[in-house]
């Protein structure tokens, strides 16, 4: 209700939503008339604003920086490894998603109470200790390194993708407006001043790590049916541990759309970049995001802001200035 009385009272902040509505629509559209490719990419594009918001919901929120996205990733690549053949796509995702939650819920109960760098060192411990367990269980009970996934069709995982993504940015968008967002916002701002106002921040903390891993592990889930064969180090990559926090950052992670937007840019890059200069993309990237912490402190959505202000800063001036 307080979200219409908004909009009835500036019409106007109705046309970044309706514009994100139809982009959203033409983005369900488009397996129909373009080619598979191009739905491989799509897909490859909503993985990662998947991973991305799920990064920012927490560690944007609460500025604790979180490299454990790999490790939420892998379980629900191997949740489907180890179900595929008895189990649906959607039911591999929302086990993918449990499996993910729970063991970010057992690991936030541990390592929240850590602060800082000691924080996101751990997180990427998470990730390579998950990695060669999983590489030693493979060695020692299967006998091979990786194994064979049941695969659905690029079409089936782009749709089961983009529902997946728009409950991603409902919910970003939800929690930002409630009090539980309230409360990530305050950690952010003073932990211990949230404290000292009442804020259970770690019991706060350990929720939002759990529910910001349901996504990735869903993600991960979906996506394993695409590669068909996977691996420890495949499923537990560290590339989307840091590639999220990048697109974050060049996105800006103050607004949802920021996050949104620095994963279709940065996506699009890296499958530029990898296709047509397969040796340097990387460090292609590192040059990027150096030239966008100088020149982009808050990202692209900042930048954005800053233009906004600046021309009605212009015509405020000018109205001023009429006699």
């Amino acid at each position: 209700m307080k979200l219409i009385n908004e909009y009835k009272a500036n019409p106007k902040k109705l046309i970044l939503p309706v514009l994100v509505a139809a982009l959203l629509v033409l983005l369900g559209l488009s397996p129909n008339f373009t080619k598979p490719y191009a739905t491989i990419m799509l897909g490859t594009i909503m993985m990662y604003i998947i991973l991305s918001l799920s990064w920012n919901m927490f560690s944007g929120a609460t500025g604790y920086v979180s490299l454990a996205t790999a490790a939420f990733f892998g379980v629900g690549v191997y949740v489907s490894a180890f179900f595929g053949s008895s189990l649906s796509l959607p039911l591999l995702m929302l086990m993918g998603g449990i499996f993910s939650f729970v063991i970010a819920f057992l690991v936030g109960a541990v390592t929240l109470r850590l602060r800082g760098v000691y924080f996101t060192i751990f997180t990427l411990g998470i990730v390579k200790l998950l990695e060669q367990l999983m590489l030693y269980l493979e060695i020692t009970f299967n006998k091979t390194r990786g194994r064979f996934v049941v695969s659905y069709t690029f079409t089936e995982v782009f749709y089961w993708l983009f529902i997946l993504m728009i409950l991603v940015i409902l919910l970003s968008v939800f929690i930002k407006r409630t009090r539980f967002g309230l409360a990530l916002k305050c950690i952010a701002e003073g932990e211990d001043a949230a404290m000292h106002i009442g804020i259970g921040s770690t019991m706060v903390k350990i929720l939002a790590f759990a529910i910001s891993s349901f996504a990735m592990g869903a993600a991960g889930a979906a996506m394993a049916t695409r590669w068909t064969y996977i691996d420890p180090y495949i499923a537990f990559s560290t590339n989307l541990s840091f590639l999220p926090v990048l697109m974050v950052i060049f996105g800006g992670g103050r607004h949802v759309f920021g996050p949104l937007i620095g994963a279709v840019v940065f996506a699009y890059i890296q499958e530029l970049l990898i296709t047509d200069f397969p040796y340097v993309y990387m460090l292609a990237f590192g040059v990027i995001m150096i030239v966008s912490i100088i020149f982009m402190p808050n990202g692209i959505v900042g930048v954005i802001e800053n233009i906004v202000g600046r021309i009605k800063k212009a015509k405020g001036g000018r109205k001023n200035a009429d006699p």
